[in-house]
């Protein structure tokens, strides 16, 4: 295959994308009956999914395993948006308080996700950003969305205390929009996309001992009780008057 992808190497892609799929390492490992309850599952909760959606409890602890994994392969994806970035001209990945930093002068907070901030951590990146501003007249700062509700580059607008917000120097700003910025080529983006699938599954393929073990939990709470329902609510409740 032909490698398109100007602004970055195919060496320095691959150890990338590697490096990614290397931190799925962790959620492959067998989830135990310790690690699935390290939270505290909520037997209640667990009891009206079942009932509700017409599932198993088989199922709906199967679903709840799933829903650890993706927690934390969610993270592991946030890694690769912005860690890319490292390998780019002009750009820095610092280790704390910006997540990529552009020619000395664009500080960016990236998100995977539009709406993964509330009202509060929203006031609280606009106010980081006000201060940037302050201490450094020749800044910019953007708010970077992997996932945005449209292709943009504007004016980041916040409430904050019942008063409307904005500063030309303080954008939001999708993340092709913020590629095209970085590389010069507003395609860029849509090119890592449409390559991705084939390096991953090259990658993948030459690693044969990446597999998904295998699961203890359901074996656990058989253990503790023949009956699913009952061994949930022993987990959770064990210690309660009446259980």
């Amino acid at each position: 295959m032909s490698w398109n992808l100007n602004f970055i190497s195919k060496e320095d892609f691959y150890g990338h994308v590697k490096n990614t799929i290397m931190g799925y390492g962790e959620t492959l490992k067998s989830i135990d009956l310790r690690k699935f309850n390290q939270n505290i599952i909520d037997p209640i909760k667990l009891t009206f999914d079942s009932n509700v959606y017409g599932k198993t409890f088989e199922q709906i602890i199967d679903d709840e395993i799933f829903r650890q994994r993706d927690k934390t392969n969610s993270n592991i994806i946030g890694y690769f948006h912005q860690n890319i970035f490292k390998y780019l001209k002009n750009c820095e990945v610092p280790s704390s308080v910006w997540d990529v930093v552009f020619q000395d002068n664009i500080f960016v907070e990236m998100k995977n996700k539009h709406n993964t901030m509330n009202s509060s951590s929203s006031a609280k990146t606009y106010m980081k950003m006000q201060d940037k501003l302050l201490k450094s007249p020749d800044a910019t700062c953007f708010l970077v969305e992997v996932i945005a509700r449209r292709s943009q580059n504007i004016v980041w607008e916040v409430s904050i205390d019942g008063s409307k917000l904005s500063n030309n120097r303080i954008r939001r700003v999708s993340i092709d929009k913020f590629y095209g910025i970085v590389t010069g080529d507003n395609n860029a983006f849509a090119k890592i996309c449409q390559i991705l699938p084939s390096t991953i599954k090259e990658i993948i393929d030459d690693m044969p001992n990446l597999a998904i073990q295998k699961d203890t939990v359901l074996d656990e709470l058989i253990s503790i009780d023949k009956n699913l329902v009952k061994a949930l609510y022993l987990l959770a409740f064990s210690t309660y008057e009446g259980f």
